[in-house]
């Protein structure tokens, strides 16, 4: 009887480790699914951080994208309109620069003379990229401005400067009667298109890697006679 009794107790003791292991397995596995879920609630919550901080880089750009656009502010980090751009009474006015005919008078004053014409098929221009387009073309002393306007009523904007006065002057403050040498130390990645001779004339051409927008100083007799910015229209 005794016998009996301790192997009863045995299994009794054998089907009590059983039964704890198997719940310990079932606990483990109950919690498995619990963590993997936190871990990808944890990993998701990462990507929407990530994801939430996108959106205000994206602004950036374009916010920065705006300013650029605008002559009279700061252009940082981009080259073509930083540079492609003239000074007057502390206004800086460059190409792609949105300008109607209020702004350009509240900038340089009223013009001498204002001519507008919108392209057409039939004008004889044989301008048929540009028809439907609006140009403008604001003349000053030794100054002339032409703005381009798209169909659909998109706004003016510049894309032609002729200068010929020295009391305009670029952005590295070169002018009209500079001479050669101070033209080349300003803009020393500029290069003559001729050979040059001091006393010929040739053109001196500052052009950004886009090869569409140009700055061009015409020298004669080594010294800067007038000054061309300007975009070229597909």
């Amino acid at each position: 009887m005794m016998k009996l009794t301790k192997k009863a107790a045995g299994f009794i003791v054998l089907g009590a480790l059983l039964t704890g292991a198997l719940t310990g397995c079932q606990s483990s596995d109950a919690t498995s699914p619990a963590t993997g879920q936190n871990t990808a609630n944890e990993q998701s919550k990462g990507e929407e951080a990530s994801n939430s901080t996108a959106p205000p880089s994206e602004n950036s750009e374009e916010q920065s994208g705006e300013a650029i656009k605008e002559g009279s502010m700061e252009k940082e980090g981009n080259v073509v309109l930083k540079e492609l751009a003239f000074v007057y009474n502390e206004h800086t006015i460059a190409l792609s620069d949105t300008a109607n005919e209020e702004q350009m008078e509240q900038m340089l004053g009223k013009p001498d003379n204002l001519k507008s014409h919108t392209y057409t098929a039939d004008d004889g221009t044989n301008m048929d990229t540009l028809i439907g387009f609006t140009e403008k073309v604001y003349t000053y002393p030794g100054l002339e401005i032409k703005t381009i306007s798209i169909p659909e009523g998109k706004q003016d904007s510049i894309f032609h400067i002729e200068i010929t006065d020295p009391k305009y002057a670029t952005v590295r403050n070169i002018k009209a009667g500079d001479s050669l040498d101070t033209l080349k130390n300003a803009y020393p990645e500029g290069k003559l298109l001729g050979d040059g001779a001091s006393n010929e004339e040739d053109d001196f051409r500052y052009e950004p890697s886009n090869y569409v927008d140009v700055m061009s100083f015409h020298i004669k007799d080594a010294k800067v006679e007038s000054i061309q910015i300007y975009s070229l229209l597909d």
